[in-house]
């Protein structure tokens, strides 16, 4: 919810707020999904203001198990590979507020 914590000047959602709702989210869920044999580093973010937030925003982030399978299988020789999500904020009528496109680094460990 639009709170004095989180409001900005015009009295809408700082979008600082916005950004954080979502930024760690996606590299805790890969380290958890993909064990202690990967590395997974944030690279790069970028946040793009569609609409003024205004009341309870929210956002589902989800990694399906055929994108686990498919980082698995495009780092298996311990290359780098680079991941894009997209991540939506909705307010309560599911209507955009903020798109946030994050890139990752994701590799295997080597043995040894």
């Amino acid at each position: 919810p639009l709170t004095a914590s989180n409001v900005n000047l015009v009295g809408t959602h700082f979008g600082g707020s916005l950004y954080s709702m979502v930024d760690p989210h996606l590299m805790l869920m890969l380290i958890h999904r993909l064990g202690p044999d990967y590395v997974v580093w944030d690279k790069e973010a970028t946040i793009d203001f569609q609409m003024p937030g205004r009341g309870t925003v929210h956002a589902t982030i989800r990694i399906t198990d055929a994108e686990v399978e498919g980082i698995r299988a495009a780092t298996g020789n311990g290359d780098k590979h680079p991941l894009q999500w997209t991540l939506s904020v909705l307010d309560e009528k599911d209507e955009v507020v903020a798109t946030v496109l994050k890139t990752l680094y994701v590799w295997r460990k080597r043995d040894g």
